[in-house]
């Protein structure tokens, strides 16, 4: 009981001691040790980001419904009109917040697998960017975690050059979860928001584009090094529109954090998949981790398999406002043997084996 006192008096005080120095001077309570609470708050700051982004988007919508047909529907009226009239700022640099950037939960999701960012070249703040990031894996904790968040911090690594990582249009849509990704510096995968903040946005500007996206996602399972990028070369026009380099990215552990069930593509179930994904934007993936409760069981929670990622060269791009199809190709190919160059060179120091190679599909 003197324990428990002297450490609430500690806190009370503002002694400089904080709530979770005073779980660690209770060693007689053992649920309340400052590493177990720790990890708990690292597995909530994973599984709300999971959760947010399975379920904020459409319970959000089903609420506003829902407050038009209750005594809340001058509440729900007033966002509506402000949902009209902001509809437009997504692709127009969005609403970017330092503060949300900065929460302390993302320091805790961060620290879950554990993420890091690894920089191999300085990056100029007098040009623009086009990051192409591998693999998508379930998620994106990666792309999510370095380019979203201040976590891994990017500002530090990479000084004058802002990031802003690029999802599904259609999240922009949804009440709520459209400002909520824009507090972060996300943007809509279009050309739009992309010509936007490559040409009226000033320099500096590093535009993260999921290359694979979601038809790659269905080849994400742990031991797979494979990427969709074959036939993927809108992003690489875009550049050479704006003039803005190409910097290949690879996640080292992306795959691993979960385990997917990955049909033959002739089977007709693989074929429901791909038709959902033109359908709805992101493919119905059949995946699994670990339980909140017991990790031996199949839950929504990752694995906790490091995640590294580690940004390449810059390629620099001419400006072409009309680049020919020959032009594209040429620079497909460099960002394809450059892609190779940095996960050769670094696969070995982040638990892949000598003889392990990229697949491009």
């Amino acid at each position: 009981m003197k324990t428990i006192l002297a450490a609430y008096s500690g806190v009370k005080k503002g002694s400089g001691s904080s709530i979770l120095s005073a779980f660690h001077d209770l060693p007689s309570v053992p649920w309340l040790t400052r590493s177990k609470v720790v990890k708990h708050l690292q597995v909530i700051s994973v599984l709300q980001f999971v959760i947010t982004f399975l379920a904020m988007g459409i319970g959000c919508s089903l609420l506003l419904m829902y407050m038009f047909c209750t005594d809340c529907w001058v509440i729900a009226a007033i966002y509506t009109a402000w949902l009209i009239y902001d509809w437009n700022t997504p692709k127009q640099g969005g609403r970017r917040s330092t503060w949300v950037r900065n929460w302390t939960v993302w320091k805790y999701f961060r620290d879950y697998f554990p993420i890091r960012l690894i920089k191999t070249h300085n990056l100029l703040p007098s040009r623009n960017y086009i990051f192409g990031y591998h693999p998508h894996g379930i998620f994106c904790f990666g792309a999510f975690c370095n380019f979203g968040t201040e976590a891994t911090g990017f500002s530090k690594i990479f000084p004058g050059i802002k990031p802003s990582l690029a999802t599904l249009a259609g999240n922009f849509r949804l009440p709520v979860l459209r400002d909520y990704l824009m507090s972060g510096g996300i943007c809509p995968v279009n050309h739009n928001s992309i010509d936007y903040l490559l040409s009226s946005n000033g320099t500096g500007n590093a535009v993260v584009i999921v290359i694979g996206g979601a038809a790659e996602s269905l080849d994400c399972t742990p031991g797979m090094n494979s990427v969709t990028l074959k036939n993927r070369k809108g992003f690489v026009k875009l550049a050479l529109k704006q003039g803005a380099d190409l910097v290949p990215v690879y996640s080292f552990g992306e795959n691993e954090v979960y385990k997917q069930l990955i049909f033959d593509d002739d089977s007709w179930w693989r074929t429901i998949q791909k038709r959902l994904q033109k359908i709805l934007g992101f493919a119905p993936c059949l995946f699994h981790g670990c339980g909140l409760f017991f990790p031996e069981s199949w839950g929504l929670v990752p694995y906790c398999k490091p995640i590294t990622t580690v940004v390449g060269e810059p390629i620099t791009v001419p400006k072409i406002e009309e680049p020919s199809q020959d032009i594209i190709d040429m620079y497909h190919a460099m960002y394809i043997r450059s892609l190779k160059s940095l996960f050769d060179n670094y696969k070995t120091r982040f638990g892949l084996n000598e003889s392990d190679t990229l697949q491009i599909q």
